[in-house]
């Protein structure tokens, strides 16, 4: 896998990374201007040279990961004898320059439920540069053709089917946000139980009035979770001087207070 493609994975799974590149050489050096690697926290793919140079900047990367910075850092290497190094001398005789690139995970947020709500935050969140994954255990609510504006935003759309949605929650990348908006309060039941075993998830909102979220919390008791962790569920949703109950209206509310959840607790891998 090279890194190009390495990238699209860590975005993919919701991990952050950071591109090392070669921008200026003077004399001779291991690797061209413009090569690449991609540094995670574990794995390293293509090279920018190997010895002191590229163990340097793994190091540099993963400190970067660690600390959640993502202002971009230079480093420059002379690759002599009398170079001082923490892994090893290269002898090539050159200096090299590197740009360390770090880039967060996009926020990963779900829907459940893409009816008229789900489908109005869908079009919303769609111009967001997130992950978004729209789930829905009936098909119809899915299809190409009514989920075309949605797929033609900035964020990555990933449409699920899905006859048992709560099984979705555990393909979800780490602190995805989730929101649960079903045409069953059966299924939404199913899916609150199933989000506070999950243990990994952001904010957990469920769509309803207080007089649904007062009986799902009893019996979310009832099933053994602890008070804590229920109440850990947003329910009603949205912002609550946005009283409005159009679709389009309940959706601007919701999505604005993920955003005010989005700035508050950026995403850290």
């Amino acid at each position: 896998m090279d890194w190009l493609a390495a990238m699209q994975r860590l975005r993919a799974e919701g991990s952050a990374g950071v591109l090392a590149t070669v921008i200026d050489v003077r004399g001779h050096a291991p690797r061209e201007a413009g090569a690449k690697m991609l540094i995670g926290s574990e794995e390293t793919w293509d090279s920018i040279g190997g010895g002191n140079l590229e163990a340097t900047a793994i190091e540099r990367a993963r400190a970067m990961i660690q600390s959640g910075i993502t202002a971009p850092e230079r480093l420059s290497f002379g690759l002599s004898e009398r170079a001082v190094t923490l892994h090893g001398r290269q002898c090539c005789g050159g200096v090299v320059e590197v740009l360390l690139e770090p880039f967060a995970p996009r926020p990963a947020v779900a829907v459940f439920g893409v009816g008229h709500v789900g489908y109005e935050l869908a079009r919303i969140l769609s111009r967001l540069s997130i992950s978004l994954y729209l789930v829905d255990s009936r098909a119809d609510q899915l299809s190409t053709a009514r989920l075309g504006e949605i797929m033609r935003g900035p964020a990555d759309v990933h449409p699920v089917h899905s006859p048992v949605p709560d099984s979705v929650l555990g393909e979800l990348p780490k602190g995805s946000h989730v929101f649960i908006m079903s045409h069953d309060h059966a299924e939404d039941f199913l899916l609150c139980d199933a989000a506070l075993r999950h243990g990994c998830l952001g904010s957990v909102g469920l769509i309803g009035s207080r007089a649904k979220w007062s009986r799902f919390r009893q019996r979310l008791l009832a099933e053994g979770h602890p008070e804590d962790v229920v109440d850990r569920i947003i329910c009603p949703i949205g912002l609550p001087d946005i009283t409005g109950k159009a679709p389009a209206v309940i959706a601007v509310s919701v999505a604005a207070g993920l955003l005010m959840r989005l700035q508050a607790s950026p995403v850290v891998a």
